[in-house]
């Protein structure tokens, strides 16, 4: 599965067989990365596609020393089962 980084749409794509998407959209906030909201379409839920989409944007943005804010819920039920990541949280942002 290879996972793009969709620049001018804002969002991170994950190509699914029968041409549908997965993405997870973002914004940027005074050089955060604003993590909005994950997307999988109803035929690929459950297979755990949304959790392979998070863990690629959060290794991206380690890899790219960017603080991350995040608004989406699905995101923040993944840092609570992978606390690994919680360094990547922007202080000024964390609820």
């Amino acid at each position: 599965m290879e996972i793009i980084n969709n620049k001018k749409q804002f969002r991170f794509e994950l190509p699914l067989p029968g041409g549908e998407i997965a993405e997870l959209d973002y914004r940027w906030l005074k050089g955060s990365m604003v993590l909005m909201h994950t997307i999988v379409p109803v035929s690929a839920r459950g297979k755990g596609i949304g959790g392979v989409l998070v863990k690629y944007v959060l290794d991206y943005a380690r890899e790219q020393n960017l603080k991350i804010i995040i608004y989406c819920p699905f995101v923040t039920k993944y840092l609570k089962d992978h606390p690994e990541y919680n360094d990547l949280i922007d202080e000024a942002h964390k609820h």
